[in-house]
């Protein structure tokens, strides 16, 4: 690239973890040579800031503590990692949690409300054993007078509910945006209008004292076009849909192939990752 690389920002699911959700040590070995170099490395995730903070404990094995900005929450959130101060904090309007969840306690569906310091999980069924970090399991939402970060819901029926009696009257204020896990389960992921990874990664450069013009993006589903669009250049993972692909100034391998470490090793070698040439 022309303008010198200061960071890149980094998607987890489909992008810098496998599908087992561990960072390859390829992936971590690129990162940790980029993050020498100078180059920040800011992990943007539409998972809640504890598992965010998962996934940066594995990329601390080989690059040593990462003291900067991570966005998390689809970019509702945006914390800084020395010191856990919220530098971007963007909530859903609560009386829209309070219809959600009623809608919610009736039907079986699994829900995850992303609070303040900790993630309710509404489950049908007994009590799951280890929970991961930051996650409480109850069995109804309704009584949570804390207005979410983010909220995914899960399951065919109960996303359909949500869009057909919700979306009519709130979607001037609330973002719906319906994906599939990897187990091929439909979920529906809740933010406030005004929330995404483009605004998030701004909040992040600020915070770092650099332009969004200075950072590579990585990521493979709709949700990072919004990141696309603010970095100087971006790149899509090889097994996203067409519409990533084309929003994207480069296209990698898959995550399976390591392809974010395909990328920051072009880059690192000179590559210009807004060139057509780039992987040539």
């Amino acid at each position: 690239m022309s303008v010198p690389i200061k960071a890149l920002a980094i998607d987890l699911d489909g992008t810098l973890l496998r599908a087992d959700e561990q960072i390859s040590p390829r992936n971590r070995a690129a990162l940790a040579t980029a993050r020498a170099a100078g180059i920040e490395v800011i992990v943007a995730t539409a998972r809640w800031f504890q598992l965010a903070e998962d996934a940066v404990a594995q990329l601390e094995i080989d690059g040593g503590p990462m003291r900067g900005p991570a966005i998390a929450c689809s970019g509702a959130e945006v914390r800084r990692l020395a010191d856990g101060t919220d530098l971007f904090d963007l909530r859903l309007p609560l009386p829209f949690a309070a219809d959600l969840y009623e809608l919610c306690d009736r039907e079986r569906c699994i829900v995850w409300a992303a609070l303040d310091e900790e993630v309710l999980m509404k489950m049908d069924g007994p009590q799951v054993g280890v929970l991961p970090h930051g996650l409480r399991q109850v069995a109804a939402l309704a009584d949570s007078a804390v207005a979410p970060r983010m909220i995914l819901v899960q399951g065919r029926d109960i996303v359909s509910r949500i869009e057909d009696e919700l979306a009519p009257s709130w979607a001037d204020r609330v973002r719906f945006v319906e994906s599939f896990s990897s187990q091929g389960k439909r979920i529906l992921t809740l933010t406030s209008t005004g929330a995404d990874k483009g605004v998030a990664l701004r909040a992040a450069c600020a915070d770092l004292g650099i332009d969004p013009s200075e950072v590579v993006a990585f990521g493979d589903a709709e949700n990072d076009i919004d990141m696309f669009e603010v970095a100087g250049a971006s790149v899509a993972m090889g097994q996203a849909n067409d519409a990533v692909k084309r929003a994207a100034t480069s296209v990698t391998l898959s995550n399976a192939e390591d392809g974010v470490a395909v990328a920051v090793e072009r880059l690192l070698a000179g590559g210009d990752a807004r060139s057509p040439e780039f992987f040539d």
